[in-house]
This record gives structure tokens, C-alpha cells and sequence, in this order.
């Protein structure tokens, strides 16, 4: 089959330049669709089809099958439409059928378009007997009326022609078949003129009657056609009506399935905001209680180690007592015990340290003010007090009792003596070290201790000794003080640690 490349438009035009037949063959992904499609391109079909159509092919889902089926309704698919010159459709196949009806159906469609297009020539077939009749024999006036008799059907013929082409073949055919019995009435009556003029009035009637039968039927055949065209009017609006609303319909259904599958992402993408936002806190949590856990397991260990620390240093300090031993003209000496010796190893080593420049003493603090008695010398340094560090004062036995605060006799001497006692002591101390000759009170005061000594013998030889213990004494001056400028200061045990020690701009040391 030769199938118009074309537009529908374009067919449309090149069928009435041919004067053919217009073919649109309606097909879709059906079965029966190509099955009617293999019968239109079969041999015979092709060959019945080949002059005088002019052949298109469109899909249902297409915008020409759109178009068409606003003006031709497409009850079915597949679908066979053979059109006219004046656009009403010859003949519809709808769905497959063979290829041998396919065949008649296109030779009837041709038959019925020929038919159509040679309607006068009919006409004037049907009104050809009647000069013949006229001459057998009848007189003049016979012939007259017979020719204008025989003229009149003419007009008759070409009205009976304007219908649809469905009913021109009928129209014609029944035309013919009048205008031949009419010939042999008018043969038959050949008799006498008397008579010819009654039976002319009589056929006369008779076709005046077949008119008005034939106008009748022609204008129920015109009611009818306007009633089918009203109702395939009304048919193909109710289509097109059901096909808005079915596309309206799955319009609806496709944007609400959108939507649910847009609102069902949402959901998603929601749920799993959420899920991380839980699994980043529940990390974080974890991770802040593993950084609590671990910051507070190290302050435990930084404290268990200052701790660690406060105790062994408490107790190395606690395990040595440094005693500071202070004689009466101001000078002092340094010695370090361990802290469970007794007070009778401190006073016994200032007795070999001291020698007898001051005779029998005894050891008493300043503070708190105590002077240690016999039972005290058997006591442990840290028992009473004296360690990690202490200054204890010796007190010649010999002193006078102004001299010893602690032997004066009443409340108010005891009071001032306490009060006034760290100021002298303090001045002593100075006044030793700025002046380095001895006080000249001591010889006195030696004096006054010892009057019951007079010889000289024993005055030289106290004289060596008390001589020989200032030597000792100004020789470990220099380890027990230390001097910066003018000002001497006691040494301790982190002097020379706080020498090595190197000072930060932030008032801290770096070891």
C-alpha cells in the first residue's frame, strides 16, 4: 500500500486535486492493528487501491488522530475511514477483517465514488426513449405533449441526484426504472388520439404522485441525516467530554501520586536528619563523658601525685632536723639530726662544739618561749617539736638572773621581758655583724660568773679557749651566713638550689 507521506491537510488536498477517494487508516499497538495493518499492505489490496485513493496512516497517541477524531468520531481501533469529495465518509471499517472483504469493500467504495461523479448522465439515459416512442405513428400534438411529457423528468432526475452518496445509486437506478416503464405504458397505449390524451393525464398523475413520494422520502431521509449527524454531534462531545475527564482524571491521580512520593521523601529525609542528629549526639555525649571521665581520672593522678609528693617531701623534711644553735654573744651555729635523735645528741654536740667557754648550759626556744629541763634531753627532736627545723638558745648556768627572762621575779618583768626580749635579740644579732670586735661586756660578764676563779692561769687558759671557739665560729660564719651587700641573711638548705633556680617574666621559676 502507498501510504501519503504527508500531513492530513496536504492528503485532504491532493485527494480533491485527483478527485479520489481520502483512505486514514487509524491503528495502535494492538494486536488487530497489525494484522489490519499486514491486510492493507497485502498484494491484492494494493493492487485494488492503486487509482483513484489517496491513503494516510496515523497513530492513535498522535496529535492528527486528535484532530480527525473531533471531526470523525473513532468508535474502535483499528479503524478504516473512506471519505468523499464532499467529506462524508462512503464507508468505515472498524477493527481487522480479511483481506478478500477487504478487497470488495474497496471495489464497492470505488463503484459507489464513480457513481457519484456521472449523475446527469443518467438522467438523460432515462429520458431517451421518448422521441422513439413518439415515432410510431401518433400525430403531431401526440408527439408535442409526449416530448413535453418526456422533457419534464429531466429536472426530476437531476433533483433526485443531491443526496448523500449513499442514496444516488438507489435514486438513479429507481429513475431509470420509471422512465422505462413509462416508454412502454406510452408504447403499449399507442391507440386511437381519443384516448391518448386520458392516458397521458393518467401517467401524468402517476409521476406527479412518484415526486411527491420521492419529496417525502427526501425529506425523511434529510431528518433523519440531521438526526444522526445531531446524535454524532452529541456522541462526539460526550467523547471528547469522557476523554477531559479521564485526562483530568489521570492529571489528578499523577500529581497526587507525586505528591505522596514527594511528602514520603520529605518523611525520609526527615527521619534521617533526625537518626544523625541522634548518632552525632549520642556520639558527642560519649565522647564528652570518655573527655570527663579521662580529665577527671588525671586530676586524680595529678593529685594523688602533689599528694604523693607533699607527703615525701613532709616526710623527708620530718626524717632531718636542722637545729640552729644561738650563743649568747650573738653567733650561731648550724647542725642538721636525724629527727628520732634525742635533744641530749644536739646539746652534747654544742657542748663539744662550744668546748667550756660558757661552763654547764642549758637549751631553751624563743619561740614559743621554753627552756628544756632534764626530762626533755630524753625526748626525740620531732617529740618535742624541733623538727624539720628549729633555733635553740644556749643559757650559760652562771647568768645572771637579770639576763635570763625566764628567772626574773615578777609578773611584770616576765611580761616586758617577753615583749622587749625579740627586739634585743634582734639588735644583738645586727650589732654583731656590724661590728667585728667583741662586745667588751664579755669579758666582764665571764668575770662576773666566775669570781671565785682568780688566778691567772685559769684566766689565760678560759681566755684560749673562749679565743679558740670564736675562731671556729667566724670560720663557719661564712657557711652559716650569707652575705648580700651590707645585709647578711641566714642560709638555709634551698639556698643554693634557689641560685640554680632561672626566673620566667611571669614570676615563675624554671628548674
Amino acid at each position: 500500500m502507498m501510504w501519503f507521506g504527508g500531513s492530513i491537510p496536504a492528503a485532504i488536498a491532493a485527494a480533491k486535486q485527483r478527485s479520489s477517494v481520502f483512505v486514514v487508516f487509524v491503528s495502535g499497538e494492538d494486536e488487530q492493528s497489525t494484522e489490519m495493518a499486514a491486510r492493507w499492505e497485502d498484494e491484492k489490496v494494493t493492487e485494488a487501491a492503486s487509482d483513484g485513493f489517496v491513503a494516510i496512516k496515523i497513530d492513535t497517541k498522535s496529535e492528527a488522530c486528535l484532530q480527525f477524531s473531533q471531526i470523525y468520531p473513532v468508535v474502535c481501533v483499528p479503524s478504516s475511514f473512506f471519505i468523499g469529495d464532499n467529506g462524508i465518509p462512503l464507508e468505515v471499517i472498524a477493527g481487522s477483517i480479511s483481506v478478500e472483504e477487504l478487497v470488495t469493500r474497496i471495489r464497492k467504495v470505488k463503484q459507489m465514488h464513480t457513481v457519484k461523479g456521472q449523475p446527469l448522465e443518467n438522467g438523460s439515459q432515462s429520458s431517451a426513449p421518448c422521441p422513439s416512442s413518439q415515432s410510431d405513428g401518433a400525430p403531431e400534438n401526440t408527439q408535442s405533449r409526449a416530448a413535453e411529457f418526456c422533457d419534464s423528468p429531466e429536472p426530476v432526475a437531476s433533483e433526485t441526484m443531491r443526496p448523500s452518496a449513499s442514496n444516488e445509486g438507489a435514486t438513479s437506478d429507481q429513475t431509470s426504472q420509471e422512465a422505462t416503464n413509462f416508454s412502454d405504458e406510452q408504447v403499449s397505449e399507442a391507440q386511437p388520439v381519443n384516448d391518448l390524451a386520458l392516458k397521458v393525464e393518467r401517467i401524468t398523475k402517476k409521476l406527479e404522485e412518484r415526486r411527491e413520494e420521492k419529496r417525502k422520502e427526501e425529506e425523511q431521509k434529510e431528518i433523519k441525516k440531521e438526526i444522526e449527524r445531531r446524535k454524532t454531534g452529541k456522541e462526539m462531545l460526550e467523547y471528547k467530554r469522557r476523554q477531559e475527564e479521564e485526562l483530568t482524571k489521570r492529571m489528578l491521580e499523577e500529581r497526587n501520586r507525586e505528591k505522596a512520593e514527594d511528602k514520603a521523601a520529605r518523611e525520609r529525609i526527615r527521619q534521617q536528619i533526625a537518626m544523625d542528629r541522634a548518632e552525632r549526639a549520642a556520639r558527642f555525649a560519649k565522647s564528652k563523658e570518655e573527655a570527663e571521665a579521662a580529665k577527671a581520672a588525671a586530676l586524680q593522678a595529678s593529685r594523688a601525685e602533689i599528694e604523693a609528693r607533699k607527703e615525701a617531701s613532709q616526710k623527708e623534711r620530718s626524717a632531718i632536723a636542722r637545729i640552729q644553735f644561738r650563743l649568747p654573744d650573738g653567733s650561731s651555729f648550724t647542725n642538721q639530726f636525724p629527727s628520732e635523735a634525742r635533744l641530749e645528741e644536739a646539746r652534747q654536740f654544742a657542748a663539744q662544739t662550744v668546748g667550756n667557754a660558757y661552763g654547764s648550759f642549758s637549751l631553751a626556744t624563743m619561740f614559743p618561749r621554753r627552756e628544756f629541763t632534764k626530762e626533755d634531753y630524753g625526748k626525740t627532736l620531732l617529740e618535742l617539736e624541733l623538727a624539720p627545723s628549729a633555733s635553740v638558745v644556749l643559757l650559760p648556768a652562771g647568768r645572771p638572773a637579770t639576763s635570763v627572762v625566764q628567772a626574773s621575779g615578777g609578773d611584770l618583768w616576765k611580761f616586758l621581758g617577753t615583749i622587749l626580749y625579740p627586739l634585743l635579740a634582734v639588735w644583738r644579732f645586727i650589732s654583731n655583724f656590724l661590728f667585728t670586735s667583741p662586745p667588751p661586756s664579755q669579758s666582764a660578764v665571764r668575770s662576773a660568773h666566775q669570781p671565785d676563779h682568780p688566778s691567772p692561769s685559769a684566766s689565760s687558759s678560759i681566755e684560749q679557749s673562749r679565743q679558740a671557739v670564736r675562731k671556729r665560729v667566724l670560720e663557719k660564719r661564712g657557711e652559716d651566713f650569707k652575705k648580700e651587700g651590707k645585709i647578711y641573711r641566714l642560709r638555709t638548705q634551698d639556698d643554693g638550689e634557689d641560685e640554680n633556680n632561672t626566673w620566667n617574666g611571669n614570676s615563675t621559676q624554671q628548674m
